[in-house]
């Protein structure tokens, strides 16, 4: 038995380290010949214990003891004081007529010591012998029956840690300690039973480790260390060696999992997992490979995933068919397999996209992908605004624009995260920065005032905007220039939209006055002035849709409210966007074919879609306003298209 110190280091190693130890000297006193060495008998228990001890009362062993019963390795290899006070037994105390005479107490303070000191049985100075002693002077002293309870108690303690760990030679000299004590019958009857059944079990245990070493854990079936540990189970069901053994099994089997992974088998890697988690469900060796397993499998997965999509954005379907059936066969419930398999089937039946279609320009130099874009169907449609709709003039002469070419647009402004990745991959100082400052929201005065601290990556109000938000207090400068970058990432063809073919796209086949109809929303559908919206302070809007609220003071998370008949979200509401145009007054001269009208030099360029800040006269599908370059304003942001 190891000594106190020993004892001590091992609980400090937690539950971990003591099943391991526990596991090595298992088989170690079981199977020396594992570690190429002779069996040779263990020593005796010593049977020294604990502190020092304290009078009167309950005995001080079992007072710490039942303070250290959730700590440290497993009980087997706890101190005798542990079990005995982990077991829940407690002596039955006598009616105490009198208080212990001198001679009593000091025969119980001798015997205190030698409980303290191990030595329970034996001689005359053994803490048994004490305790019966006087027991003998005086018959209901509670010290001297709950002493010898104790003693007892310490007695069976060791004796089981002996027979969990197979010792059986200490077992049977310590039980026939245990016959000396009165009251012990019961006690002794278990244990006998225990010792028969560990002398029945012991060979068994013997041969299963053979067939472990021979590599026969779990099959063939009939004949591996398996059964013959579920067969010692059956007899024993707490025997702690078949339970380690069932463990080993458990990890060879887990073993033979990770190396089909390792050639990339994952069918055959579950099936071992399945054998595995049947062996001992829910394990902790069984969750932590499981989670190795899937988080190798999901790697795999996703890298052939990528493959495949660079095959189908070359244009070779072939090769995009074949690795989608590998990832198929490696993870099946891959969710983004489902995405690619919808562009796969339609690149096979249609050879290229289609109105209404979705899609994503992956990054053909470093790991990302572009916005998620929407195909605009071709058409043709009536731009501007008539005199009696536009007092202005800045929207006429109303004019039939053909668009004769498909294009794509984001489905939604570019938002805060995905401005971030371009500014972090290209190192672009935008405007905010470059130039300092933008134009943002003022609570107090309720309208936009100058701040040389805004930048790009705050909100409408000059806070940290958060990564779903679409990004404002960008120029035109930034948002061309992030289309330029889209294009070198993609190799496809990114700019902004030209104003034609953002009122084409708001529209979306309408000819009333918004895309939703004539008046105000019957129910949100853009993030607009509201008579019912509110802002920090308790503001409202003193020129709204009447009726209307959609919640938002200030952009909101793009694609919050409904798309338009096109598919495309926050088009005339949530903030302004730029367009490529150069800032003309009216439409004379304007081109009939969808292009940008473009001034080599300009400083001045469209808006186009109503904001979160917009009156309903702004929100017009018609209305436009042209802007400086440089502007950077917390209701200002931008989106891209894709020429097909």
């Amino acid at each position: 038995m190891p000594n106190n110190a020993t004892l001590r280091r091992q609980r400090t190693l937690g539950g971990v380290l003591g099943v391991i130890v526990l596991g090595f000297a298992l088989l170690y006193h079981f199977f020396p010949r594992l570690f190429h060495v002779d069996s040779v008998q263990a020593p005796r228990r010593s049977m020294s214990l604990g502190a020092a001890a304290s009078d009167g009362g309950l005995q001080p062993e079992r007072v710490s003891a039942i303070s250290e019963l959730n700590a440290g390795p497993p009980l087997t290899l706890a101190p005798a004081a542990v079990i005995a006070a982990h077991s829940g037994k407690n002596a039955n105390l006598p009616e105490q007529l009198g208080a212990d005479p001198p001679q009593v107490q000091a025969l119980l303070e001798r015997a205190n010591k030698a409980l303290h000191a191990g030595r329970l049985v034996g001689d005359e100075s053994s803490a048994a012998a004490l305790f019966g002693q006087a027991l003998k002077d005086k018959p209901d002293s509670r010290r001297a029956v709950q002493g010898m309870f104790d003693v007892r108690a310490r007695l069976v303690a060791e004796i089981d840690q002996d027979i969990a760990v197979g010792d059986v030679d200490a077992a049977r000299d310590l039980l026939d300690a245990l016959r000396t004590l009165p009251n012990a019958e019961t006690e002794v009857a278990q244990l006998e039973a225990s010792l028969k059944t560990l002398e029945q079990v012991r060979p068994m245990l013997a041969k299963a480790a053979g067939l472990l070493q021979q590599g026969k854990a779990d099959r063939p079936q009939g004949g591996s260390a398996l059964d013959l540990y579920r067969e010692v189970q059956a007899l024993d069901p707490h025997n702690a060696v078949a339970e380690q053994g069932i463990s080993q099994v458990q990890r060879a089997v887990l073993d033979r999992a990770l190396a089909a992974v390792a050639q990339n088998d994952f069918a055959g890697a579950d099936q071992e997992l399945a054998k595995a988690q049947a062996i001992r469900p829910g394990s902790q060796q069984m969750i932590d490979v499981h989670k190795r397993v899937d988080d190798m499998r999901l790697q795999r997965a996703n890298n052939v995933l990528a493959q495949a999509h660079t095959a189908l954005d070359a244009g070779n379907l072939e090769l995009a068919t074949k690795l989608a059936a590998q990832v198929r066969a490696i993870a099946p419930g891959l969710a983004a397999l489902t995405a690619f398999d919808e562009q796969l089937t339609n690149a096979r039946l249609y050879a290229n996209y289609k109105p209404g279609q979705v899609f994503t320009d992956r990054y053909v130099d470093l790991p990302g992908k572009a916005p998620a874009m929407v195909v605009i169907p071709t058409g043709s449609f009536r731009m501007g605004a008539s005199a009696d709709d536009d007092p202005s003039g800045t929207a006429q002469p109303q004019h039939t624009v053909t668009i004769a070419k498909g294009f794509a647009m984001a489905r939604s402004a570019v938002t805060v995260a995905e401005f971030r990745e371009f500014v972090r991959a290209s190192n672009y100082v935008p405007d905010s920065i470059r130039l300092g400052g933008a134009s943002v929201y003022d609570e107090r005065s309720g309208s936009l005032r100058d701040d040389s601290s805004a930048t790009w990556q705050d909100d409408y109000a000059g806070r940290k905007a958060d990564d779903n938000l679409p990004v404002v207090n960008v120029s035109w400068n930034d948002a061309n220039a992030y289309a330029d970058w889209l294009a070198q990432r993609t190799g496809k063809t990114y700019r902004l939209p030209s104003e034609a073919e953002f009122e084409y796209a708001l529209r979306g086949g309408t000819t009333s006055r918004y895309w939703w109809g004539d008046g105000t929303p019957k129910q949100p559908v853009e993030n607009l002035t509201g008579s019912g919206d509110r802002s920090r302070s308790g503001r409202r809007w003193s020129h709204a849709f009447r009726n209307y609220r959609d919640g938002y003071w200030g952009p909101a998370p793009v694609m919050s409210f409904a798309a338009n008949p096109f598919g495309l979200y926050d088009i005339n509401g949530n903030v302004s966007e730029w367009a490529l145009d150069c800032w003309h007054d009216n439409y004379i001269r304007a081109p009939n074919d969808g292009s940008a009208w473009v001034n080599p030099g300009c400083r001045s360029h469209v808006l186009r879609g109503g904001s979160w800040g917009s009156s309903p006269e702004q929100v017009d599908s018609a209305y436009r306003q042209g802007a400086d370059g440089e502007l950077r304003s917390g209701r200002v942001g931008f989106r891209v298209v894709r020429e097909l």
